[in-house]
């Protein structure tokens, strides 16, 4: 749960001003299990800042911190302690009340981890984990999700759910969604892989594919189209609903909430927007074709010599082959 907002906008408006000296001024909040928090701003920029102390935990300085457009995200030598600081500051071009969000959102996610007993490494990758779900968030624009993304992030939790429904544990389900992350296809699990295509039409099955890799099966074997076909009731769920049915779903694994949490989150899915998706839909099937010899496709292994890139679309009604369905699917990827 997130941390209250008054709390970091409290300590922010009185630390405001310009400072006297060079460097970090922070206010202490309470702790998140072993790890120190506190709020700060530093001069000479002045920008708001959330501080995460770590008393033995590291970090290898090989590992790059991920950055988001609004935010930055560095190690400090705070206070010379010689302990591990993880430092988010706003930038000058970041919406105030955005970051709030974030800073909120990311406390509290390390909040409930170390309720769970989670100890120093998990919560550093708990926070790191936390900070690239919001990166992928305000590099997807930060506004409401576009018709064709809102339809298309429903179609993924459906599939989700039924790959959960199907037997696989739910961390390890939504472990596998890494579409929100830019993965080529959108699920990797087993040794193979789902990509997940969602529509409305009721007459055909438009199918957009993004690259010559999306349906490349090459790497992954077997890999599967999961085609998710809706249609607009008023008496259907709305995507915020979609979201909720999915974390009740998963509610008490504290591992799936946070990841699931992460997920949606990367996926450009925020709570404060539930208003922006008034539309309702309700599932007509779920298709799964396996992507083989006889699939319509484009891959790097048979595009025409010269062709470096390409986006098409397909039909999945005109494509041939059986409907193998979830459980099947997931069998011969020895998932199940």
């Amino acid at each position: 749960m997130a941390r209250p907002s008054k709390d970091f906008y409290m300590a922010w408006s009185s630390l405001a001003g310009d400072a006297a000296e060079l460097g970090w001024r922070s206010i202490d909040l309470s702790p998140s299990g072993p790890l120190d928090v506190r709020a700060g701003r530093r001069s000479p920029d002045n920008a708001e800042a959330v501080l995460v102390g770590f008393p033995t935990a590291m970090i290898p300085a090989s590992d790059k911190l991920p950055e988001g457009q609004g935010f930055s995200v560095e190690r400090v030598d705070f206070e010379g302690a010689g302990k591990l600081w993880i430092a988010l500051s706003r930038k000058s071009a970041g919406s105030p009340e955005l970051f709030a969000t974030m800073s909120c959102d990311v406390i509290g996610a390390l909040d409930d981890a170390a309720a769970a007993g989670a100890d120093e490494t998990r919560l550093a990758r708990v926070c790191i984990g936390r900070v690239g779900a919001w990166q992928e968030f305000m590099r997807k624009g930060t506004q409401a999700l576009s018709p064709e993304a809102e339809i298309g992030l429903v179609g993924e939790l459906v599939l989700l759910g039924a790959i959960i429904g199907a037997g696989v544990p739910a961390a390890q389900a939504i472990e596998s969604w890494i579409g929100p992350l830019d993965g080529i296809q959108d699920f990797e699990i087993g040794t193979g892989a789902f990509e997940a295509k969602a529509t409305l039409s009721a007459k055909g099955f438009p199918a957009k594919i993004g690259s010559l890799e999306q349906l490349d099966d090459s790497v992954r074997q077997p890999l599967f189209m999961a085609g998710t076909r809706f249609r607009q009731l008023e008496s259907g769920q709305n995507l915020p609903e979609f979201v909720e049915t999915m974390r009740v779903a998963i509610q008490g694994d504290a591992e799936a909430t946070r990841l699931l949490s992460e997920r949606i989150l990367a996926a450009g899915y925020i709570d404060s927007h539930e208003g922006c998706y008034p539309r309702r839909f309700a599932l007509n099937e779920i298709r799964v074709l396996k992507v083989g010899e006889g699939f319509p496709r484009l891959t790097p292994g048979t595009a025409p010599a010269g062709i470096t890139r390409a986006m098409y679309e397909i039909d999945l009604d005109k494509v041939p082959g059986d409907n193998v369905g979830v459980d099947l699917a997931l069998k011969q990827m020895g998932a199940i």
